[in-house]
């Protein structure tokens, strides 16, 4: 197809090559560069621990000795199982509270709302371990200390401030004029939650959700002090693993890998709503 002159002189077709070249310029190239230099050394420490975990001596033949020994001198599959409970279990009490508390502080109007949000937002500056001595002391006096019940209610009381402030944070991105249409329309405000806002939501719940369970699977120090010793998560195992044997570096190695596994299958099936989420009331 022939182009003529006119339309080779014409400012959109003068400004073409300008758009092509901006394309590959150098700030971008630096840019992409930059990304991927980032992105090397982000990934490179992980592949290095996977692969030192199947080879005699971090350098020698691949060998499954290492992931032998793990499986024989802790209880594996009873102790992800033990994980996978109290993970699921905690992830889903945050979410139970923090979905709808974010939710009304961001969309209703109620006495004492910014003091109530303010206090939330307080517990989030309080350090964990200064709440660990109170809250056994709590938890002791009903006999839930020893109890997957126990710890999982550590877990979703600490897991809740931040939760409920991103929540929150996500209901006022999105505009008042869905509650106040939805209130013309007769709906109530449960309604309204469930019906309009819920499904909105689903980037924000993902993230949290996401975040939390990474938080309550890697944790050590509330599952070792409120867990009973019989059952131990898949952290506290490798932890002991140090301290009731000879230490082996490989065979810790390889221990770290298989904890790592289901975060990593978290990420991966999650990983479209978790990047949308991160960006949550940006726009607001």
């Amino acid at each position: 197809m022939s182009t003529t002159l006119p339309e080779l002189l014409s400012p959109e077709a003068a400004a073409e090559p300008e758009k092509t070249a901006a394309g590959h310029s150098p700030r971008h190239l630096a840019a992409s560069i930059t990304l991927l230099v980032i992105g090397v050394a982000l990934i490179y420490p992980l592949v290095d621990v996977i692969i030192a975990s199947f080879r005699a001596q971090g350098n020698g033949p691949f060998t499954l000795q290492y992931w032998r020994a793990v499986f024989h001198q802790i209880p594996v599959w009873r102790e992800l199982g033990m994980s996978a409970l109290v993970t699921g279990a905690s992830v889903a009490g945050v979410l139970v509270v923090s979905v709808p508390a974010g939710y009304a502080y961001a969309k209703l109007s109620f006495r004492g709302a910014r003091a109530l949000f303010g206090i939330t937002v307080a517990c989030m500056m309080i350090p964990v371990e200064s709440m660990i001595i109170p809250e056994y002391s709590n938890l002791a006096k009903v006999g839930l200390v020893g109890s997957v019940l126990g710890t999982v209610l550590v877990f979703v009381g600490l897991g809740i401030p931040l939760s409920v402030f991103l929540m929150a944070s996500y209901f006022k991105s999105l505009p008042d004029a869905l509650v106040e249409s939805g209130l013309v329309d007769g709906a109530g405000h449960l309604r309204i939650f469930l019906s309009i806002m819920l499904p909105l939501a689903l980037p924000a719940i993902v993230t949290i959700g996401v975040l939390e369970f990474l938080a309550v699977w890697n944790d050590l120090l509330v599952a070792l002090l409120f867990l009973p010793i019989q059952s131990q998560t898949i952290a506290v195992g490798l932890a002991a693993l140090q301290g009731n044997h000879i230490l082996n570096t490989y065979v810790l190695v390889a221990g770290s890998v298989l904890s790592a596994i289901p975060p990593m299958i978290v990420y991966m099936l999650f990983q479209r709503h978790l990047v949308a989420g991160l960006t949550m009331g940006v726009n607001r």
